[in-house]
């Protein structure tokens, strides 16, 4: 399944002023300029912490026109650009079922393709068993980088001209959460908040999977 949103946070200066779906950041992004075109006001992805922009012209019922909420993919649809979709209709052949493989090319050296040609079921299905168990075993630190990729994106945006920011950096990316807790106290209450929030990966478990 392809990643999901987990929805945007919008600040204005150092203040967080809403939360929620990129219809409802825009929105509320467009009432804060209106209100002092000369604030900073900027719209952050929480899954990744990078800041997004916005068309927020017109009315409310135009910017939600303009970003629907967006619909998870179901999990039975076809998987990337290179799938094609196949009418109801069509007549259904005998071999594998469709599963929305992707077909792309693999280079490897001949005692690779040696070794895949020896595995029940081939190459394929080697491969994506290997690819399966390298997720599963890598998973809490593919996890944790995610997490802290997107913390180091939000608090450099947020907080590259604050206090201690180098060393709630090193904090960070030593998983040292206490340490980071402490480097960061002295900054705003919105920013320190969203920040540890983006540190942990509970929400990502879901969105990634």
């Amino acid at each position: 399944m392809a990643a999901q949103s987990l929805g945007y946070t919008v600040f204005r200066d150092k203040r967080r002023i809403a939360s929620g779906s990129l219809a409802d950041a825009a929105i509320a992004y467009q009432q804060a300029m209106l209100a002092d075109p000369h604030a900073s006001v900027l719209i952050f992805d929480n899954l990744t912490g990078d800041t997004r922009d916005v068309d927020a012209r017109g009315s409310a019922a135009d910017i939600r026109a303009r970003y629907p909420a967006a619909v998870a993919d179901s999990p039975d649809s076809p998987v990337g650009a290179d799938s094609a979709s196949e009418p109801a209709d069509a007549p259904k052949g005998r071999g594998r079922p469709k599963l929305g493989v992707v077909a792309r090319e693999v280079t490897l050296l001949p005692r690779h393709w040696d070794w895949l040609s020896e595995q029940r079921g081939g190459a394929s299905v080697a491969l994506r068993k290997l690819i399966d168990e390298a997720r599963r075993a890598n998973a809490e630190r593919d996890m944790q980088r995610r997490a802290q990729e997107r913390s180091y994106s939000f608090m450099s945006t947020m907080a590259g001209d604050l206090a201690h920011f180098e060393e709630a950096s090193r904090a960070l990316f030593a998983n040292d959460l206490d340490a980071l807790a402490q480097r960061i106290v002295e900054w705003p209450e919105d920013v320190r908040t969203h920040l540890m929030r983006l540190t942990s990966t509970d929400d990502l478990v879901d969105a990634l999977a």
